[in-house]
């Protein structure tokens, strides 16, 4: 079967992006597939091979309990996300799985109104195809600055 990769990876980044603008963190764990892998990181310590990570999950329901912490249990000051996202550049596929590579900025806008850029970086994926749909069996956020604020509370 032929299909468009490109553009179905485009549109899941989209997809994935407004879930999180639009505070629908909820949605955001159906995006992977139930075994997976995310984490956030920076690219000193993705270069040096440094597995430790800011944010780290290896499956859906551990994205899902994030989610509930945020909602119910964690104190932070609330803000929202606005994402910025580059063209996903497609770096390989092979059968069912296609790996990408996606550049991003982050705006954090605060209750107050007050916006400032929050994160830059690139996504490193693997998707999982199942015909039409792709679900995110990785996602490794490479931040560029190791600089990370004590306020990353929700997913980038």
């Amino acid at each position: 079967m032929s299909r468009d990769v490109f553009r179905i990876i485009g549109q899941a980044q989209a997809a994935y992006a407004r879930c999180i603008d639009s505070d629908r963190l909820e949605e955001w764990p159906d995006f992977f597939t139930e075994k997976c892998f995310y984490t956030v990181t920076t690219a000193d310590n993705h270069r040096e091979g440094l597995e430790a990570g800011l944010i780290w999950a290896d499956t859906r329901g551990m994205l899902t309990d994030r989610v509930s912490a945020l909602r119910e249990a964690n104190i932070y000051e609330r803000h929202g996300y606005r994402h910025i996202l580059g063209q996903p550049f497609i770096l390989a596929e092979d059968g069912d799985e296609v790996r990408s590579e996606t550049p991003f900025l982050v705006v954090r806008i605060m209750r107050d109104g007050a916006s400032d850029l929050f994160a830059s970086g690139r996504y490193l994926d693997r998707y999982l195809f199942d015909g039409e749909d792709a679900k995110l069996a990785e996602r490794v956020v490479v931040c560029d600055s190791s600089r990370i604020d004590t306020l990353l509370a929700l997913p980038l």
